[in-house]
């Protein structure tokens, strides 16, 4: 079995994203390739390192696009934005300790928050955790792992731009090795689409990505990174996040 090979069955990728991934994979340098799979140093890790390919194609309609995997083993899984090590949104102070602790986890939550309609800012321009508290939270999901469960349903495929992070290595570096991946990667899923998807790109990954021909065949909707507490009032992601709904409990069935 090739390395690709093997990077693509230990990940559990879906078979829809099986040929782009062989074409995309076929630009890193093989004894980088090579190399990440003599090593368990780095991560999310092998098992982790194309999670983010595991839903189905046909149904993407964004394309998030993070920088580099969270930098505690507990955290990577392959999936941007997702911190493997929170469990619960909810406590009954208002957001989770683990929700409230993680900046930009906090903002987007209280950003579907307030573009759902179910809180408003107090009148010092706050979301505080007593109106969180307050919340009739019966119809919402409990758990990170459902927010990001709907986040697929609503056709979101999130990766990170350069997958890898080694302890060896500076992000900067590692980040070359991908920047062809990448480049090849959004020709090829383009390509491959019956629909124009829609690229989001938050904070400073804009640069990176729209300086890259193959992100003319996107729509794109930029803006600060979730980091930024002015992430909340970006009237793109709250029009964004009203549609998908994210913290929405799914019907039964």
């Amino acid at each position: 079995m090739s390395s690709i090979d093997t990077l693509i069955k230990r990940s559990g990728v879906h078979d829809d994203w099986r040929q782009i991934l062989i074409e995309s994979l076929s630009t890193l340098d093989s004894t980088y390739l090579g190399d990440l799979l003599q090593d368990d140093e780095w991560l999310p890790g092998i098992d982790r390192l194309l999670a983010a390919f595991q839903r189905d194609r046909s149904g993407v309609r964004y394309l998030l696009i993070g920088e580099s995997p969270y930098p505690r083993r507990e955290s990577a899984n392959g999936i941007a934005f997702y911190d493997a090590a929170v469990d619960g949104l909810w406590s009954d102070q208002g957001l989770s300790k683990a929700v409230n602790r993680a900046t930009s986890l906090r903002n987007i939550v209280k950003t579907a928050l307030v573009a759902e309609g179910r809180l408003h800012k107090d009148a010092d321009g706050k979301i505080t955790q007593h109106a969180i508290a307050e919340l009739d939270k019966h119809d919402l999901v409990q758990t990170l792992a459902g927010l990001f469960a709907n986040l697929e349903r609503a056709g979101f495929l999130m990766l990170n731009a350069t997958p890898v992070l080694h302890p060896g290595r500076k992000p900067t570096l590692e980040a070359r090795y991908w920047q062809e991946f990448l480049e090849r990667l959004l020709m090829l899923i383009a390509a491959n689409s019956v629909q124009r998807i829609t690229l989001l790109l938050w904070g400073k990954i804009a640069k990176l990505v729209e300086d890259m021909p193959a992100s003319e065949n996107y729509d794109k909707l930029v803006c600060e990174h979730p980091y930024n507490i002015s992430f909340i009032d970006n009237p793109d992601m709250l029009k964004l996040f009203a549609a998908v709904r994210v913290l929405q409990k799914p019907a039964p069935g």
